[in-house]
């Protein structure tokens, strides 16, 4: 058994592509009118045959106040693994993103979190074992 997909729940998926793509780094993979939504995902360049990430729009009742508290309480949505997290923190920066935690080191981890515009925070980390 492997993972194949995973969601991350956006507000705008317009929105979210640019964020995902142009800033991110991450590549538009699936792209399938859904009425008034898409089944649109992205994929690292690094593995495009990899585990995908479906910008999945935040439509349900519930999903809003669940964001809401993990934001109000600073917690990270998902995480994403980079081989430098000092140096994807000063790129991105240099893009506008907004980071809600500077780069902290844990023991053999360090993360950061930054904000994606579509109403999560979201940890970069990277593993240095």
């Amino acid at each position: 058994m492997r993972i194949n997909l995973a969601s991350v729940l956006v507000d705008d998926q317009e929105k979210a592509l640019r964020f995902y793509t142009d800033v991110l780094g991450f590549r538009e993979k699936t792209n399938v009118p859904l009425g008034e939504h898409r089944w649109l995902t992205v994929v690292s360049p690094e593995d495009p045959d990899g585990t995908e990430l479906l910008l999945e729009p935040d439509e349900h009742p519930a999903v809003k106040p669940f964001k809401s508290a993990l934001v109000a309480d600073g917690i990270p949505f998902t995480s994403f693994a980079v081989k430098d997290v000092h140096a994807e923190y000063e790129r991105l920066r240099g893009l506008g993103v907004h980071f809600t935690q500077e780069p902290t080191e844990m023991g053999p981890v360090t993360t950061a979190v930054l904000d994606d515009t579509c109403g999560n925070l979201i940890q970069i980390a990277h593993h240095a074992g």
